[in-house]
This record gives structure tokens, C-alpha cells and sequence, in this order.
């Protein structure tokens, strides 16, 4: 399970994220949804140890982000924005140096990279380089990394953007079928992510929580049925808006 307990993160006279609370449960796709800006990647960064939190913490699996970050970051895969690859390593290097970085050798790393590998589909470029791959390749590589130490809790900021249709669905079909096992937590700014995989869904604007339900419910707040209406009404305007559902 992941706790996200009242995070709050301040940059000088900016107050970036404003009391951000939150559960998720092994089996749920949570989708974090918001316009560009609003806290999401802060947020995500802080639950996984890589940004700390002016206030608040997140429990993950029973330990502490902020007390117990070690113990905490073992539980977590991540999959940043921007997913951090070597251009010059082919996808099997990589993912060699990172099982090894993760504390596995030998055998065990061998299998803990041939499982990744076959869970994200990068069997026939497994011997290129990371820098001659395709954006949705690209991705997959990062996912792969996420996904090695066969973590319970995987967060994933924008992990479909920028790729094209077919790389979308394949994605989206990785983390449906990861979801059975795991929690997931998946930032977005795409409306049709929603749909296509989060059981549930918050929306965040100007650092707060604005709504927090299933994607039925959301829709079900706009006369359309629509959730680009229901977004486009909670992160409207210019000031911090009060925090609803």
C-alpha cells in the first residue's frame, strides 16, 4: 500500500504542493491528473525520495519516504518524465548495470534482466544501443529498469507522452497487466490515459487536491458526461481552489 500523508513542498516564496494526501491499494491504477504545473511530478518526486518534502511524508509498504528512505525507495519502481538512460549501452548493458547497482549479480541478475526484458517486450532490440531506439523503445527501456527488482509500489510520470498511437497501446497494455500485482500511481495530462487504464483518478491544481473518485464519478459531475468539462472546471483560474470529494 502507498500513503502519501499531507505533503507539502515550498520553493522559496512558491508553494509548490499544498497538503496532498491520498491512498492507493495493491490491484488500483491511480491516475494523477493536471494541467502542466500543478504539482504532479513535485509530488511524485517527494513520494519516491528523490525530492524531499518541506512537510508531510509518504509510507510505502510500512516504512517511511522521510525516516526510512532506503527501505522505503527498495519497495518503489520509478519511472521518471524523462527516463534516465546511458544512449551509448544497448538495452541488455543497461540493464545489467542497473540489476547490479540494485544488488544483484550472477545468475540472479541474469534472470532478474531476461524477466524484464520479456515483461516489456524488447526481446529483438535487446543488442541495440538505448541511443538508436524509438521514443516507445526508449520508454520500454525505462519501464524495464522500473520494473527489475519486482517492485510493489510503481510510479510513473507521463509514461505514454510523446509516443504515437501504437506505442501508446502497448504501453498501456504493460501497466493493465502490471496492475493485477502491484499499486500504480501514473501522472498524466492526457485525458484519454484516464480512460484507457486508471481504476481511479485525483486532480490536482495549484498544488491541492480538487477531486479524488473513479472515472465515472468525474464524468458524472458534468452535465456532458465529459471529463474534459470536469477537468477544464476544477483547474480553471488563477488562485489556490478549495478542495472538493
Amino acid at each position: 500500500m502507498l500513503e502519501v500523508r499531507d505533503l507539502h513542498k515550498r520553493f522559496g516564496p512558491i508553494h509548490a504542493v499544498r497538503g496532498v494526501s491520498f491512498k492507493v491499494e495493491r490491484g488500483e491504477v491511480l491516475g494523477f491528473l493536471g494541467p502542466n504545473g500543478a504539482g504532479k511530478s513535485t509530488t511524485m518526486r517527494m513520494i519516491t525520495g528523490f525530492l524531499p518534502p518541506s512537510a508531510g511524508t509518504a509510507i510505502v509498504n510500512g516504512h517511511d519516504i522521510v525516516s526510512d528512505t532506503l527501505a522505503a525507495k527498495h519497495e518503489i519502481g520509478y519511472l521518471p518524465e524523462n527516463s534516465p538512460v546511458y544512449g551509448e549501452m544497448t538495452v541488455v548493458q543497461f540493464l545489467r548495470f542497473v540489476a547490479e547497482v540494485r544488488g544483484f549479480h550472477g545468475v540472479t541478475r541474469d534472470a532478474r534482466v531476461e524477466h524484464a526484458i520479456a515483461q516489456c517486450h524488447l526481446e529483438q532490440v535487446r543488442l541495440q544501443a538505448i541511443e538508436t531506439l524509438s521514443k516507445g523503445y526508449k520508454q520500454r527501456t525505462g519501464l524495464a529498469q522500473a520494473i527489475l527488482h519486482d517492485p510493489p509500489v510503481l510510479i510513473m510520470d507521463e509514461p505514454t507522452d510523446g509516443l504515437d498511437p501504437n506505442q501508446k497501446q502497448v504501453v498501456r497494455a504493460m501497466i493493465r497487466e502490471m496492475a493485477l500485482q502491484k499499486v500504480i500511481v501514473l501522472s498524466t495530462h492526457i485525458l484519454e490515459e484516464v480512460d484507457a487504464i486508471c481504476t481511479r483518478v485525483i486532480v490536482i491544481a495549484h498544488g491541492q487536491i480538487v477531486a479524488n473518485g473513479t472515472p465515472a464519478e468525474l464524468k458524472a459531475r458534468s452535465p456532458s458526461g465529459r471529463l474534459e468539462d470536469v477537468f477544464h472546471t476544477l483547474t480553471i483560474g488563477d488562485e489556490p481552489v478549495r478542495k472538493v470529494g
